[in-house]
């Protein structure tokens, strides 16, 4: 920035801008304790991570932020993105370290309220998003899913499309309990009336491909399956708890934030610009 500043003869030095960003960091940060607090009384969590780099982590404090198992074995830097929802409010928070999405929402609900309950939790199956001690109605990501399946979409296309008509029928039915604003409960009796049959049909479909040998177990279409099966309870919550989502695409939209900062600036320098950026 301090280049193209020069380039455009109105110099600003770096010393200046870093003194303009930790002045109004300061101010700020009471604003963002808050929103954390607020965020961990939320009905639906959502979280995920991404890669970022911090040039000077020190090895203290990674050692510091995770437990010495972990700071022995991982080496990695992310940028976890959690986003809470509750009527209709969304809160989208950032923690850039060496600890992974569950860790960092972990240490956000330690603020909830301990009369609240528990929260729905929505992430996909990587069980870095479920690291930490806390506890939560666990959702999968129904996008994530279908995208196993959209991968493998050439080779399998008549299997595919059977997957992919049934979800698009699922999301349809979600699509309209948001437009005509409906509330949680009816919702969810919504789904239970028109998306429940669709994936009943869909799990015996599954069942079917592998216990007949119509698919093998070791192809990528059965890898895709039996993905689905393993998650299945967490895949469906939506159809058994009233406000449950689909999918985490709200935390991935969040988090082209952090991509496209690490695509244009490469990098934090520091732990201490990470939590300014953040």
């Amino acid at each position: 920035i301090e280049a193209l500043q020069q380039a455009m003869r109105i110099p600003m030095p770096t010393a200046t801008q870093w003194d303009l960003v930790q002045e109004s960091a300061q101010t700020l940060a009471p604003a963002h304790e808050e929103l954390i607090r607020t965020a961990a009384q939320g009905s639906v969590v959502y979280n995920d991570d991404t890669t970022m780099k911090v040039l000077d982590l020190t090895r203290e404090q990674r050692a510091a932020a995770l437990s010495d198992e972990a700071s022995e074995e991982r080496t990695g830097v992310f940028t976890s993105g959690i986003v809470a929802t509750d009527n209709g409010r969304k809160i989208a928070l950032f923690f850039t370290g060496a600890r992974h999405a569950g860790e960092n929402l972990e240490a956000v609900l330690e603020r909830r309220a301990a009369e609240l309950p528990m929260p729905i939790q929505m992430c996909d199956a990587l069980s870095s998003n479920t690291a930490g001690d806390f506890d939560t109605l666990m959702a999968n990501c129904l996008a994530h899913s279908r995208r196993r399946y959209v991968e493998v979409a050439d080779s399998f296309p008549e299997e595919v499309r059977f997957v992919l008509e049934t979800l698009r029928e699922v999301y349809k039915t979600d699509a309209l309990a948001r437009n005509d604003g409906l509330t949680p409960d009816d919702r969810l009796r919504l789904h239970q009336e028109n998306s429940a049959p669709r994936m009943q049909a869909l799990q015996n479909w599954m069942q079917a491909q592998l216990a007949e040998r119509k698919v093998e177990p070791n192809s990528t279409l059965g890898d895709a399956i039996r993905y689905m099966q393993n998650h299945w309870p967490a895949l469906t919550l939506f159809l058994r708890i009233a406000g449950a989502p689909l999918d985490n695409n709200i935390t991935e939209r969040a988090l082209k934030k952090a991509i496209l900062h690490r695509k244009n600036a490469l990098f934090f320098k520091t732990l201490n610009g990470a939590r300014v950026g953040d």
